[in-house]
């Protein structure tokens, strides 16, 4: 009589440490990898936060919603699971890493620091997510904003 409860799943709001690229597998399938930086709470006060950094993997829809939408130093919430993989280097060594497989992306900033704000008006409130059962982003089909003016945002 043994469970088979699993749980895998992670959340992590940070920093994008570099542009996402948006590629795609031999097969046509867009991908991107990332890492975020993560400052850890202080135990302390008076210390500097540690910050740590973890490497993401974004698939479909999601991964062109990233590489769109975000760049360098952009916030930006991630929701996914952990996977770890292990592979021999080219001189024989096992190597070992943990990756966070990302199924949903949010917007954390406000639209001033949003890519391609200046195109389209985005706020984090409005924002479309990406989510791998709900709306995503594509070259054909290309989210619709309603301009906002800014003397009309309550902040």
């Amino acid at each position: 009589m043994g469970s088979n409860f699993n749980l895998n799943k992670v959340i992590l709001g940070g920093r994008l440490t570099a542009d996402p690229e948006l590629k795609q597998t031999q097969s046509g399938v867009p991908v991107t990898t990332f890492s975020i930086a993560v400052k850890r709470k202080v135990a302390s006060s008076g210390q500097q936060p540690e910050t740590d950094f973890f490497y993401a993997t974004a698939w479909r829809g999601t991964a062109e919603f990233i590489c769109r939408f975000f760049k360098k130093g952009s916030a930006i919430c991630i929701v996914g699971s952990i996977q770890n993989r292990s592979w021999i280097d080219p001189n024989g060594i096992k190597k070992n890493a943990t990756d966070i497989v990302v199924d949903e992306a949010y917007f954390v900033d406000g639209k001033d620091n949003v890519v391609g704000a200046d195109q389209q008006t985005t706020e984090s409130a409005n924002a479309p997510t990406a989510q791998n059962s709900g709306y995503m982003p594509s070259a054909y089909n290309q989210p619709k904003f309603d301009e906002i003016k800014t003397d009309d945002l309550p902040f």
